[in-house]
Formats: structure tokens, sequence, C-alpha cells
């Protein structure tokens, strides 16, 4: 969504180039940049083992659909940046998105609108959902997209319950391409993304504060989340609970799947009534 893919137009006149394949021109350019960006970093102390603020870092984007597309180069490709990425040394996790395939130690993850059914390539990975896409982007003659609050806070919120570690939202602050830097096809320069923090950087309601109020609840079941994976019981068809025990505490999350029907369910000899599509937090149950 950027224009040229955020590809320097210069680039494409290297003799001999294919971008993002198993091609020495666009290795090589791609190498010295990433060198160029990691060293910036370092000299700024920005990595978390200095102290700083960055604790994870990305190479590629959304590459495992490429991949299998093209075959054997794309494979060749995918190890060869991430043995080039880990080799820069920044002392943090590396993460590849939406690369079933990513070689370790490289972490790959989920992007989408639901992610609660994704699950890392090995079992000593967490489970991370780094874009949780808040909207869309905004097409010339289409529709103004549109995602409601509740349908946002219950697809983080079953990731959660599913033994989720992460979330990044994409995007949480909308913005705006200028002049002629929107790419694609008819995107506009409005990337405002239907974010809880509009391309203004104003709040919108109610998402931003239904966000706020779902992260503060997860925040209150920390203990429990960290300490236990989560023991899954029915509370009817379309109803689960996922429940972490601890010796000192317990989180409840407690599902009703339907999209149309509230159900009253009962747990712990207690009546809870579910709305439709949702997931009710009990922080200490």
């Amino acid at each position: 969504e950027w224009n040229f893919g955020g590809f320097p137009v210069w680039l494409k006149y290297v003799p001999g180039i294919q971008f993002r394949t198993d091609n020495g021109p666009f290795k090589a350019q791609m190498q010295k940049f990433t060198e160029k960006i990691v060293n910036m970093m370092k000299a700024e102390k920005l990595f978390e083992p200095q102290e700083g603020p960055i604790i994870m870092s990305q190479i590629e984007n959304e590459y495992g659909p490429i991949e299998w597309e093209i075959g054997a180069p794309g494979k060749a490709y995918t190890k060869w940046a991430a043995q080039m990425a880990v080799g820069l040394g920044t002392g943090v996790p590396w993460i590849m998105c939406k690369q079933e395939d990513a070689p370790d130690p490289i972490i790959d993850t989920c992007n989408g609108f639901y992610c609660e059914n994704f699950m890392p390539n090995a079992n000593y990975k967490p489970k991370m959902f780094t874009e949780a896409w808040t909207g869309w982007y905004t097409e010339f003659g289409g529709p103004v997209p549109y995602r409601p609050a509740e349908d946002m806070a219950y697809s983080v919120a079953r990731f959660i319950q599913n033994r989720g570690s992460f979330i990044n939202y994409y995007m949480y602050h909308g913005g705006t391409n200028f002049g002629r830097t929107a790419g694609g096809p008819f995107i506009a320069t409005s990337y405002d993304y239907d974010a809880p923090l509009d391309e203004y950087g104003l709040g919108r309601e109610p998402k931003w504060g239904h966000l706020r109020d779902l992260h503060k609840t997860i925040k209150l079941c920390e203990p429990s989340l960290v300490s236990v994976d989560p023991k899954v019981t029915s509370l009817g068809s379309n109803q689960e609970a996922h429940v972490f025990w601890t010796k000192t505490s317990c989180a409840a999350f407690l599902a009703n799947y339907d999209l149309k029907y509230s159900v009253r369910v009962t747990f712990q000899n207690l009546p809870y009534d579910l709305p439709p599509w949702s997931v009710s937090i009990l922080p200490d149950c």
C-alpha cells in the first residue's frame, strides 16, 4: 500500500535484478539496506540488550504466499533472509509474518482479522498476532471500510484465550499517504483504516475506549495467563470456558461463538448471560 511497494524506483534499473526472490543483485541491495538500518539502531543504543526500547525485529513481510507460488527460489530466499537477519546480532528475536516455514530461530507469526487458531511452526515459539486488522484501506470509488469495536475486541480476546502471547494492531493510529505516495490499485491517500486513533490522531469511539478497557482487563489476568495453559470445557453447543488456574490465581474466558443469539450458561454454579459473538472475561474466578 505504498508507491512502488516502498522500493526506490532506481532499484529496478540495477542490472539483472529480480525483486524478492533468490536473486544476487536484489539480495545484495537488501542486505546493504538492512545492515545500514540495524547499524543506525545500534549506534543509538535502541535494542533491548543496549537498554533500548526495541524488543523485536522483522525481516520480510507476508512472503509465504509468494514463496508458495514461485517454489524453490522463494524457499532459498526465505532461508537466506533469515540467516542474514540473525547474523546482524541485534540481540532481539526476529519474526516473519505469514511464513509457515520460517527457519529457526525466526518466529512465524499471524496477520489477519482473526488468528485464534493460528499456531507457530514449533511449540517452543510464542503465538503472536502481529497484525490485528482494525479495518481496511480505502479505495477510490469504493465504500469506506468499517470494523465494529465489538468484533475487534472479540478477535483479540479469542486469541488471548487460545494461548496467544502478543497483539499488535494494524493500524492502531491511522495515517495519510500524501501526494503520490499511496500505492496499490486505486488506494486512496487517506489511510485512516478505521483505527482506534484516526488519521488526525483523534480517538475513535467506541473503538478506542472499548479496546482500552479490554486490555486493562487482560492485564488483570496476567498472573494466570503467564503461568499455565488453559483448561477448556464446553458450556453449550457453541459456548466454551477457557480457564487459567494456578495455586494463587484464576482467570476465565467465557466465549459464545453463536452469531445471533445470547445464551445463559452456568460456570462454577453461577449463571452468566453471554451476548452473541462475544468473550466475557473474569479476571478473578
